[in-house]
């Protein structure tokens, strides 16, 4: 292989495609390997990985070193350490022709959510076919994280992008990834609990496109089973007419099904469009189980 110049999944055992190895992953963030497990993992199980991935690394990129992060998580803790090299602070990777800063020694996420590349990518290409000289895009990115939706839309063309988030570390993160691109104007970034209050949402509305990236369970925060129909009842309003929804869902317990029905209920009036394919990296014996990203439309 080539080794790409974006980040990217290059092994997901959690795809049940490679049967023994549901617990692997190895990830691209250049120059770096990030190793995961999602199970505990001894030393001596550990060793000969390591010291495969070293071999094929020296076949691949025989004169630069092999720098190899190893990470153990649970859906407690994280357990993060280097095996080999070194890596890069700041450390910014490449996607799509956006660059975005990723930290892999701390925490259980990265700053970059791989498998939600082909979002992203519509992101880009939706707005940047539906923007014209007399009507650019206006996007809410809600659960922003470290607003790599934001960063995409402006780049694609938008006017302007409100990005929502409980954590302000994380949006102290998305200012940096639109400074790395020279986004400097027409992006604002709120620290608000959504569910605290919609005033100053509603007040900067309506908007041609909404995205939704809640977690799935975070306690205190959000719950998918119970909260996404909170968000759901608000679209009508948010909305211009014809404008988009795009609702991401990452549970393996919940499929595609659980956002469709329970928009029936509580948005009716909204269409479905579509569902974003996920990245090829990502395939999966159950389609259901991987995440959802869906497109919803409100009538012009």
């Amino acid at each position: 292989m080539t080794l790409p110049l974006d980040a990217q999944r290059l092994f997901h055992g959690r795809g049940g495609l490679y049967p023994g190895c549901e617990s692997w992953a190895l990830d691209w963030y250049p120059p770096v390997l990030l190793l995961t497990s999602y199970q505990p993992v001894s030393e001596e199980v550990l060793a000969p990985i390591q010291t495969a991935l070293a071999a094929r690394w020296a076949e691949l990129m025989p004169d630069q070193p092999l720098n190899l992060v190893f990470q153990h998580r649970d859906e407690v803790r994280a357990d993060t350490r280097v095996l080999s090299g070194a890596v890069p602070d700041p450390h910014v990777v490449s996607e799509q022709g956006a660059q975005l800063k990723v930290h892999l020694l701390r925490g259980f996420n990265h700053g970059l959510f791989l498998d939600m590349g082909e979002g992203r990518r519509w992101v880009r290409e939706h707005v940047a076919q539906a923007s014209t000289a007399s009507h650019r895009y206006k996007v809410l990115n809600l659960f922003a994280y470290t607003c790599a939706f934001s960063v995409v839309a402006m780049q694609a063309g938008a006017r302007q992008v409100i990005n929502v988030d409980m954590a302000g570390g994380a949006l102290s993160i998305g200012k940096q990834n639109h400074h790395l691109n020279d986004i400097t104007s027409d992006v604002s970034f709120l620290p608000h609990d959504i569910f605290s209050s919609w005033g100053k949402i509603n007040r900067s509305g309506p908007y041609d496109l909404i995205i939704l990236d809640p977690p799935t369970y975070q306690k205190g925060s959000f719950v998918a089973e119970k909260d996404y129909a909170r968000l759901m009842r608000r679209l009508p309003d948010l909305l211009m007419p014809g404008g988009h929804a795009l609702l991401c869902l990452n549970s393996p317990k919940l499929g595609p099904g659980f956002l469709q029905d329970l928009m029936a209920v509580e948005a009716p009036e909204l269409r479905f469009v579509e569902r974003v394919a996920n990245p090829a990296a990502f395939a999966d014996v159950a389609q259901d189980r991987a995440l959802k990203v869906l497109v919803y439309q409100v009538p012009e």
